[in-house]
């Protein structure tokens, strides 16, 4: 499956990382390696977040970091809606 992200969700994730980059870029660099296995887990298993509300959209958490991810499933793409901190409170 073809995976994308939106602006807004690429905007949020460069945000995080240059946040924990200032602090510790080990830190950033695991989060962004643990991004890239997120990225293959749902191009081979799009249904492995769990469902929220919004038809078709899905969350996923990047265990053992406290971000989740929302996705949306549509025909063969998968789209990056929104990274956060899981403590934020949802928009």
């Amino acid at each position: 499956m073809k995976l994308r992200y939106t602006d807004r969700a690429a905007r949020q994730i460069d945000a995080a990382l240059h946040y924990i980059a200032e602090r510790s870029p080990r830190g950033a660099a695991l989060i962004q390696e643990r991004i890239l296995a997120m990225e293959i887990l749902l191009q081979n298993h799009p249904y492995a977040g769990r469902a929220t509300s919004r038809p078709d959209a899905r969350r996923i958490a990047l265990t053992p970091y406290p971000y989740l991810v929302d996705y949306l499933l549509g025909g063969e793409e998968i789209i990056i809606m929104r990274f956060r901190h899981s403590s934020r409170r949802p928009m």
